[in-house]
């Protein structure tokens, strides 16, 4: 009898012989998956994926200003059918999201960004590439036919930027992101205090954290060398190597841009542009009364300025004043698909993910990456059916509202 009762009760879950999925069984959310790539990465390398600026006080905004945004659930509506696709540039998504542009992404898995390219195509999703990337544009479109764009800083030399332009172009991408928030590098603290620099130099406790993580650096040994891809193939003579590479690109930077340097990069480009780094509803006004195809509300993930204005609160007033005349893309601590709920539901036309995916791809390469596409997607499905929204046209500022504090209770309160 107790045989027939357990049986009638339990099931019994069959081994599971595939290292990587094991891996991600364990993980129910983003916040996991960064756990498993901390475990997995050398300390370094971890913190140059996970850090952010001096006191990291963007990078905690940025994800605690969509936790204190709440819901205002409508109910007994029919959500039989919750649809999640949209409009961005004229083009259908399954759900509003882009893959942002990562520097040195194979750093966190030899692949890079040929596999997060892949897991966008078969998402139905744009891949931006970066200037800071480890495959050049010729690569990435090697490996993905999807919706891809090309991002780049506005750098001194402006016939390196305009050969990278239209190498991007040529390889078939479609939409130019110009990142606007670099006039200078930010202070990344947790690299300083790791003396940790991109590429890595060698030192003893370099040495002993690829001993600690003996996976990552077989991986990292076998892989073929890495660059950056997209500067190096538009460089003449010997500096090929990312050691050289580094040291030239940080010189790049430039303090003295401005609009027109925008201006000027519009005129190399025949597609859609955007800017990357608006942190203010002035700054908006100006990308749109330029003519710009859209923004991408963005504090460099907490990277660049600290104390910078969390984005998810940047949404509402900037889509107050320049809503429905260009695209408002929303970059900077989406960790559920419901953050993207409520970041459209403030004025949002997107949102753009940088971390999530490198959590995902240093935990569990492509696989990795495309667990995170599917959480987001299933999360925004599921918040959008029970905040009463069948679809994005739904989805409206009275959905959402700031989470106002309880009054803490006097001492002299018998309650």
């Amino acid at each position: 009898m107790i045989v027939d009762t357990l049986k009638s009760v339990l099931r019994f879950r069959g081994p599971e012989l595939n290292a990587t999925r094991r891996r991600l069984q364990k993980a129910a959310s983003i916040e996991d998956l960064r756990e498993l790539a901390r475990r997995r990465l050398p300390g370094g390398v971890f913190d140059y994926i996970d850090g952010g600026a001096e006191d990291e006080v963007a990078l905690d905004r940025n994800t605690r200003a969509f936790r204190e945004l709440e819901f205002v659930p409508r109910v007994l509506r029919d959500m039989s059918s919750i649809d999640t696709s949209s409009q961005l540039l004229g083009r259908e998504l399954p759900f509003p999201l882009v893959l942002a542009p990562t520097g040195f992404t194979r750093i966190a898995c030899p692949d890079g960004e040929l596999a997060v390219a892949r897991c966008a195509e078969r998402a139905g999703l744009p891949y931006s590439l970066s200037t800071m990337g480890t495959r050049s544009a010729t690569e990435v479109a090697a490996v993905s036919e999807g919706w891809k764009w090309f991002q780049v800083y506005v750098w001194r030399d402006r016939g390196l930027l305009e050969d990278m332009i239209a190498h991007a172009a040529g390889a078939g991408f479609e939409v130019l992101c110009i990142t606007v928030d670099a006039a200078m590098l930010g202070r990344r603290e947790r690299d300083v205090r790791r003396g940790f620099t991109l590429p890595p130099t060698m030192g003893l406790d370099i040495i002993w954290e690829g001993l600690r993580k003996p996976g990552w650096s077989l991986r990292f040994a076998l892989s073929d060398p890495i660059s950056f891809a997209s500067v190096a193939q538009s460089i003449e003579g010997p500096r090929s190597t990312a050691v050289d590479l580094a040291s030239f690109m940080n010189a790049q930077f430039d303090p003295s841009l401005s609009w027109d340097d925008v201006e000027w990069m519009r005129s190399l480009w025949s597609g859609p542009v955007l800017v990357k780094g608006v942190q203010s509803v002035a700054d908006a006004v100006i990308a749109r009364d330029q003519g710009l195809d859209g923004i991408v509300l963005s504090n460099h993930g907490g990277r660049q300025l600290d104390s910078a204005p969390a984005v998810a609160d940047l949404v509402a007033p900037v889509a107050d004043e320049v809503g429905g005349d260009l695209e408002i893309i929303c970059d900077g601590g989406v960790r559920r698909g419901g953050d993207i709920v409520k970041a459209l539901a403030l004025g949002a036309t997107a949102c753009m993910i940088g971390r999530p995916y490198l959590y995902g791809l240093a935990a569990a390469g492509e696989p990795g990456v495309d667990w995170v596409i599917e959480h987001l997607h299933a999360g925004m499905k599921r918040d959008m059916a029970l905040c009463g929204a069948a679809s994005v046209a739904e989805l409206t500022p009275e959905l959402v509202a700031r989470r106002v504090p309880l009054p803490s209770a006097s001492r002299d309160d018998p309650f």
